[in-house]
């Protein structure tokens, strides 16, 4: 007896290390003020995010402080908000924009008083007026609520939301049920009211929108894109007294006699105004509104103007205030350009994307105008050769942002004035060029770089990434689809010398291998990795990036033969952040789509002609990956799989889309890609 009462003792006794030349001194963690705990969580947060967990777990003070100091909740399902909101009580942000079905009892789930300041229901259903009315009596200082994409909700929706009067931020797009009647009750209800978005509300009429001017006076942000509004209540909405931004994407009855109408200085409030794809709007309504807006910052034209004529360029002077231009997709007519160069002398921001009639003339004396200018964009300029080139780096020497994507009448030469003289550059986009590696080793100057995108050079090699790798230490982003003549050599260069990598596209290059993939997974920031079409890497080296990359987020590995079911095990293993997947082509089974399954944030997966995979694998796969959103199957598993199974899945939230593309295994060449793609462009 004696003998068991000490064992139990023993049992019972903790360790006690002895104390320390420091241990004396060392205050123990729970008698840290609060700031300083905030501090080194906010420090671990900026790190690794899912370090705070192991924060948590490390005592009952570190469980405590991470339990007050967290803010942000983003629960993986439904069923998991009451457990997140009692565990964690200071939260203000509640993200369901990965539960793909949020019932009512989930949102009837929060406290009596709760501290949400925001809820994202952006990407959810499932949810009604009573959710709705549960979560305004639980949250009395609620101010920001996303219901995008409830094409389910409407006026008893909108009337609930109407009982939340601290709200000051609100996104209803989408909600097409949505009449005049629950905008009058949101107007009345919520006159605190911000920013509020109701872009394709199609129910909504001049009636509704003369409401809102009346009753929400301190708006700032308005979204009416792709509504009705007309004339008669333009007027009223663009003399809100504080409104800011107004947007009207797609607004088929804002046409030039709306624009007339509109009085001398009526908005000197209003800053952006993007009226980009409204049809109606020509030169002429453009050079009569001008007067109405002096205080304009940004002005969005694109796919609106049929043609920019050289008195509408002119007209833009009297926005003397504007920084930023964009005109894609218009028509410009002789002199166009040029008036605009003369007239709008502040812009830092311009573009041009896909637009006709820029020539070498005009974009040249454009800019020679804009010497201030940041940022330009002339993709698809398919006119302009080295002669504009030389133009914009002698002029422009202060860009930030050039994108030049398929100007294909510009060697290589000019392209290594880019590099020489525009050494600020953060962004370059030289997509589909003659880019070389002398272009690339001229660019090695541009230290600040942070997105490259260099696809469809097939002059580049190794050689040429190597300089960038060297000097460029703040890439983030490199995109280099289809560029043919690189390999593990030059892709190794870029790893090491970029630490803070986050996406790199290598789709096409077929040279790279495993040694490729490992020398990434030392980039631990990789959320983006598309290695698609690369036949020599293999589930070594997926399982590298899966043990280096834990932020991994979207993966493309379609016709990737060599990769297996070992890959899909070390990604279900150590890839918690996976959110999208292609597996197509792969060589894949039921085993490793079982796996990849236990993914709980996993969101989107494309399986086409996996010949793995049988429907019975499928449909387990299926059932228990339960945060499914969208699905892309072969049609043939359409008649092989239990009709209850997926509308099972369907009513969790998930959309199947079914292709029926014939099977096709080969990788043509880069260079024979392009001519095809070419040829196409042509006809």
């Amino acid at each position: 007896m004696a003998a068991a009462a000490a064992h139990r003792n023993n049992k019972r006794r903790r360790f006690s290390p002895a104390p320390g030349p420091t241990s004396a001194t060392a205050p123990p963690l729970d008698s840290l003020a609060d700031e300083l705990l905030f501090l080194v969580l906010d420090r671990v947060a900026a790190a690794d995010p899912r370090a705070l967990k192991s924060f948590a777990l490390a005592s009952r003070a570190c469980h405590a402080a991470e339990s007050r100091h967290r803010r942000l909740l983003r629960p993986l399902r439904a069923d998991l908000i009451p457990a997140a909101l009692a565990r964690y009580p200071s939260a203000s942000r509640l993200d369901l924009s990965l539960c793909a079905r949020v019932p009512d009892a989930a949102l009837a789930a929060a406290p009596s008083g709760s501290s949400l300041r925001a809820v994202d229901l952006s990407r959810s259903w499932g949810f009604g007026a009573a959710g709705l009315a549960a979560l305004a009596g639980a949250c009395p200082d609620l101010a920001d609520l996303d219901l995008s994409n409830g094409v389910h909700l409407g006026d008893a929706a909108a009337a609930e939301v109407a009982r939340m009067r601290t709200l000051q931020r609100l996104s209803v797009s989408r909600c097409k049920p949505l009449t005049d009647m629950g905008l009058g009750c949101v107007a009345v209800g919520c006159p605190d009211l911000r920013e509020l978005s109701l872009k394709w509300c199609l129910g909504l009429t001049d009636l509704g929108l003369h409401l809102l001017a009346l009753k929400c006076k301190k708006l700032t942000s308005l979204d009416l894109s792709y509504t009705m509004i007309t004339k008669e209540s333009f007027l009223a909405i663009i003399k809100l007294p504080n409104l800011q931004v107004l947007t009207l994407v797609g607004c088929i009855g804002i046409d030039d006699d709306a624009l007339g109408s509109l009085d001398k200085e009526c908005s000197k409030s209003l800053q952006v105004l993007n009226m980009s794809h409204c049809q109606n709007v020509t030169d002429v309504g453009v050079s009569s509104m001008v007067k109405s807006i002096p205080n304009l910052l940004e002005l969005d034209l694109s796919y609106c103007c049929p043609q920019v004529t050289p008195s509408m360029g002119r007209s833009l002077q009297m926005i003397t205030k504007l920084r930023i231009l964009k005109l894609e997709g218009c028509k410009f007519m002789a002199d166009g350009l040029k008036a605009i160069g003369s007239s709008c002398v502040s812009i830092r921001e311009l573009s041009l994307s896909k637009c006709s009639g820029v020539t070498d003339t005009e974009l040249s004396f454009a800019v020679s105008k804009l010497k201030n200018l940041l940022k330009l964009d002339i993709t698809c300029c398919r006119s302009i050769t080295d002669v504009s080139v030389a133009a914009i780096t002698s002029s422009c020497t202060s860009l930030i942002s050039l994108r030049m994507e398929s100007c294909s009448h510009v060697s290589s030469g000019a392209l290594q004035l880019i590099g020489k003289n525009c050494s600020h550059l953060e962004e370059l986009d030289l997509t589909d060029s003659d880019l070389d590696d002398e272009g690339l080793k001229a660019l090695a100057g541009c230290s600040n770089l942070s997105s490259l995108k260099i696809g469809i050079c097939l002059r580049i090699s190794d050689e040429g990434l190597t300089h960038i790798g060297k000097s460029c230490p703040k890439l983030g982003d490199i995109d280099l689809y289809r560029c043919g003549g690189i390999s593990d050599d030059g892709v190794i260069q870029i790893a090491q010398g970029s630490p803070m990598l986050e996406s790199i596209n290598l789709s096409y290059c077929t040279e790279i291998t495993d040694r490729s993939l490992m020398s990434l997974s030392k980039c631990t920031k990789l959320n983006t990795l598309e290695i698609r079409g690369c036949p020599r890497v293999s589930s070594a080296g997926l399982s590298e990036i899966a043990m280096g990359c834990r932020l991994l987020s979207k993966l493309d590995i379609k016709k990737c033969f060599e990769i297996n079911d070992v890959g899909m095990l070390y990604l279900s293993q150590f890839s918690h952040s996976l959110r999208q997947i292609n597996l197509s082509y792969c060589s894949v089974t039921d085993i490793g789509l079982l796996s990849l399954s236990s993914i709980c944030g996993l969101q989107n997966m494309t399986i086409v002609h996996l010949a793995g995979i049988t429907p019975n694998g499928l449909t387990a796969a299926l059932m228990v990956c339960g945060g499914l959103t969208k699905v892309k199957l072969h049609e043939a598993f359409k008649s092989m799989m239990p009709p209850h199974m997926l509308k099972n899945v369907e009513a969790r939230g998930c959309i199947f889309q079914w292709i029926n593309k014939p099977f096709k295994v080969e990788v043509e060449p880069c260079d024979v890609w392009k001519q095809q793609s070419q040829d196409v462009l042509v006809r």
